[in-house]
Formats: C-alpha cells, sequence, structure tokens
C-alpha cells in the first residue's frame, strides 16, 4: 500500500472536476500530483489554456527551484487531461464542482452531473460557505453529495473541509474523506450542514472588523496587516488574504451569511462594496486593497 493511498481509499481510477478556474485547475493538479488522474472540464477552450499555461509554469518554477523534476512533469501531464466536453466526467469515479459560488450556478451543474454521472459516484462541491443539503435537492443522489472544500492553493494547503448534508451518507463521507488523504491532504469533518462550516464561519467576522477599523479611521489596511501578522502569528493579514481569496467572493459570502443567519452583522461593510463596484477584486484583476502586477491574473 502507497503512502498516497490509504486502504480505506475508494477505488477512485479516475477523478471528475467541473471547473477549471482557479480552484478546480488546481485540485485537478493536486489529484495528478498524487498519482491520480484527472479530467477537468470547462465551458471555454480559453479557461482551459490558462489553466494549463497556470499548472505548467507553477511545475517549471519547481523545476528551477531544484524541488520537481522534469520527468515528474511529463507524468503529471501523462495523467491531467482538460477538454470542454462534460460528457467526460461520465468516466469518472468521483466528481468535484468547482464553478462559481453563487447556489443557483451550482444547483444547475448538480443536476446536470446527476445526469452524467453513474449511478452511485459521489459528487462533492468546493463551495466555501454554502448548504449542501441544498445543492443536493438538484440530484436523485442525496445520500451522494457532499462538501470538499480545498483552500487556495490547493497544491499546497493542506486543509479540507469534507462537509454533511442532511442526508449525506456515512459511507460518502467515508469516501470524501479517504479521498482528501489519497490527494495529500488533512480532512476535517464539519458535521452540520451550516453556513461558512468552521473557517469561514471564523473568517468572516474577523474580515468585517477589519474592514470596519478602515473606515473608522482607527488604522490602514498595511497597519491592520502588520498588527495581525506580528501580534497573531497568521502568516497573513486580512487584507492581503481578502485580495488572494477575491473580494467578490468575500462580498458574497458575506451576503450569504446575512441572509442565511438573518443577523445585519453579516451586512458586508460599504468598503467591500465599493471595492468589487470599482473592480478591484485582488490579485486576480491586479488591484485589490494593494496593488498586483500583470503575472497575478491567471482567470
Amino acid at each position: 500500500m502507497s503512502a498516497t493511498e490509504p486502504q480505506s481509499a475508494p477505488r477512485v481510477r479516475l477523478l471528475g472536476v467541473l471547473g477549471a478556474g482557479t480552484m478546480g485547475a488546481a485540485i485537478a493538479h493536486t489529484a495528478a500530483l498524487h498519482g491520480l488522474p484527472a479530467v477537468c472540464v470547462d465551458v471555454s477552450a480559453d479557461i482551459l489554456d490558462r489553466a494549463r499555461h497556470r499548472i505548467d509554469g507553477l511545475m517549471k518554477g519547481r523545476i528551477e527551484r531544484g524541488k520537481f523534476t522534469e520527468e515528474e512533469r511529463q507524468a503529471v501531464w501523462e495523467r491531467l487531461h482538460f477538454t470542454t466536453e462534460r460528457d467526460r466526467l461520465a468516466e469518472a469515479d468521483f466528481v468535484i464542482e468547482a464553478i462559481i459560488e453563487d447556489l443557483g450556478a451550482k444547483k444547475a451543474a448538480f443536476a446536470e452531473l446527476d445526469r452524467i454521472c453513474r449511478e452511485g459516484v459521489v459528487l462533492a462541491t468546493n463551495s466555501s460557505s454554502m448548504s449542501i443539503t441544498e445543492i443536493a435537492t438538484a440530484t436523485k443522489r442525496r445520500d451522494r453529495v457532499v462538501g470538499m472544500h480545498f483552500f487556495n492553493p490547493p497544491q499546497v494547503m493542506k486543509l479540507v473541509e469534507v462537509v454533511r448534508g442532511l442526508e449525506t451518507s456515512d459511507a460518502t463521507v467515508a469516501e470524501a474523506k479517504a479521498l482528501a488523504e489519497r490527494m495529500g491532504r488533512v480532512p476535517v469533518e464539519v458535521r452540520k450542514d451550516t453556513p461558512g462550516y468552521i473557517v469561514n464561519r471564523i473568517l468572516m467576522p474577523q474580515f468585517i472588523e477589519a474592514l470596519r477599523l478602515v473606515e473608522e479611521g482607527v488604522a490602514t489596511p498595511e497597519e491592520i496587516d502588520k498588527a495581525v501578522t506580528l501580534g497573531l502569528n497568521y502568516p497573513m493579514g486580512p487584507f492581503t488574504l481578502m485580495d488572494f481569496t477575491g473580494n467578490d467572493v468575500n462580498h458574497h459570502v458575506l451576503e450569504y451569511f446575512r441572509q442565511e443567519f438573518g443577523d445585519p452583522y453579516y451586512t458586508p461593510p460599504h468598503l467591500l462594496k465599493s471595492m468589487v463596484r470599482a473592480g478591484r477584486l485582488g490579485r486576480k484583476t491586479g488591484r485589490g486593497f494593494y496593488e498586483y502586477g500583470d503575472e497575478s491574473r491567471g482567470g
């Protein structure tokens, strides 16, 4: 038994990933890095080309730093495939959805996956906050729907939140945990389907308070980031992290929290709304609370 395939792992011969944006392509890449073949599907050839370019750039960078070999790079590309043909997901033994963080779009995607994928195949969502129970209602396999929230970048970040919906079976949770371990990640089970799961439930109030401190003139984003990194020993401050995850994503999550909890505390602060309206979404657009070079953009 290899270190990347624990005894409890399901017999996943091919992982399917729906969505080749920042997270979807990186999840597929993580699988391929750990010996698991993956097919990544998106609607646009341009999106797929950008994903290939990002991934190849990461691997070439590791080769230049002496942390990877050309042989390993070639082996990854033999296991990793990108396509616009959604029906290729019919071949997958486990599918992870990683599209836009929009509940309607996710439910539509799961209805299609339910049609395409074989009976019994687990359908997982990489949602960072949304109801697994509601997403599962779009399918005829509610017991086989689960959350698998990877963190950015999945190739580096070890955590995967494995989230139960109301009707998710124990077997499905076990298979999701085993798959995460096979991909070199560390799963933590979220036992109740609550908005934001564990990490975002803790993180979003920190973002709110950081934004309010700026709005009240208490400190600048730079000063707050410095205080948090040095005073709390976090690897990055809240404004750096908001730029990294995407200010549009953070805005959307807070709106979802406000709606689900019925608590006006979660109303996105005006500063965050203004950043989104101005298109200053963070690293992916080259500007957020900080300025970034063009190399930060990748789709």
